[in-house]
């Protein structure tokens, strides 16, 4: 009877094993600090495995909208966390600020430009696709506020998601790119020509929520609040994202 039972405990191991998979889905800008925290916690948590999707917000809320399973959501603004709380893919009581960040305009060409209107002397801008892309949507905010939409029309390439753009400058594809200020500290190639005007475009924020079947795991409401923790918040500072 006791080998029986051994035999059944080691077949229900797998199972157990996996009993605390968290499942996070997050903006692309937010790959390099997630990965840092998730191992981290995983370190002290070894039973937990976090499996993680990292795309654009836009492109996230509609896999969620077509069944991607999540547990914790984060996004690059207030809008996408506004539509996933909309369509009740998040726990309302558990939409919080994650991080900020700013706004910058990246490339190789470091005489040429100094400011927005500079960019009207530039052939090709690498920009995310403002409708599932928050960079981008930031970006265009502050070329319409800034006078230049007509000026830079034909010369924005859009890209899939923000690290795209920083590649693009980083291979000199295009002659600048804009992207958050966390993306340009990681550039090899690519320097920061300019930090564009805060009072161009609404601050960058990172809301992140735990949807209803996260809500109702320990383990993921356990990770939740270690990404509000105080290591958390000198990981998110030491990758170049702001707190308040």
């Amino acid at each position: 009877m006791r080998t029986l039972c051994f035999a059944l405990s080691l077949l229900l191991l797998p199972l157990y094993a996996h009993a605390a998979d968290i499942a996070l889905g997050a903006g692309v800008g937010l790959k390099d600090v997630l990965n840092e925290l998730c191992a981290s916690y995983t370190a002290r948590n070894p039973s937990v495995k976090i499996t993680k999707s990292y795309v654009a917000s836009g492109a996230l809320a509609k896999q969620m909208d077509s069944g991607l399973s999540v547990d914790i959501v984060l996004v690059a603004n207030q809008q996408w966390m506004d539509y996933l709380k909309g369509k009740k893919h998040v726990e309302r009581a558990s939409i919080t600020p994650f991080a900020y960040n700013s706004l910058v305009f990246v490339g190789t060409n470091q005489g040429a430009v100094h400011g927005m209107h500079d960019l009207a002397g530039l052939n090709r801008i690498a920009i995310g696709s403002p409708k599932i892309v928050p960079a981008g949507d930031y970006a265009l905010h502050a070329i319409r506020k800034a006078g230049m939409e007509k000026a830079l029309e034909s010369k924005l390439v859009m890209a899939r998601d923000v690290r795209d753009c920083l590649m693009y400058a980083e291979r000199n594809e295009v002659d600048g790119a804009f992207v958050y200020r966390s993306d340009s500290l990681k550039s090899h190639n690519a320097k920061l020509l300019f930090n564009v005007p805060q009072d161009l475009y609404p601050r960058v924020v990172y809301p992140m929520a735990m949807t209803a079947s996260g809500a109702r795991q320990p383990e993921t409401v356990s990770f939740y609040k270690f990404l509000r923790s105080t290591e958390a918040t000198r990981v998110l500072r030491k990758h170049g994202f702001e707190i308040q």
